[in-house]
């Protein structure tokens, strides 16, 4: 059972884009709270990541891979929440 903290967060996602990536099917961020959503291909896991900064984002953006990308630049670096 969610709290009533946890839905506020939900309602609060940042705007979601489809990217073109063989493991990340979206992509949102929202740079005053500075989370970072993900949802992966495949499995269709979504995840909401805490206080990424914006060059972070902006790097993964114009990563070759976003999948490496998140593997090894976000994966272990900020806390996070399976949505």
């Amino acid at each position: 059972m969610s709290s009533a903290a946890d839905d506020r967060e939900a309602d609060a996602l940042p705007a979601i884009h489809g990217v073109e990536s063989s493991s990340i099917a979206a992509v949102g961020y929202d740079p005053t709270t500075r989370r970072l959503y993900l949802r992966f291909a495949g499995s269709g896991n979504a995840y909401l990541y805490h206080d990424v900064p914006p060059a972070t984002f902006d790097e993964l953006m114009r990563a070759e891979s976003k999948g490496g990308f998140v593997n090894t630049m976000i994966k272990g670096s900020y806390g996070y929440r399976r949505l």
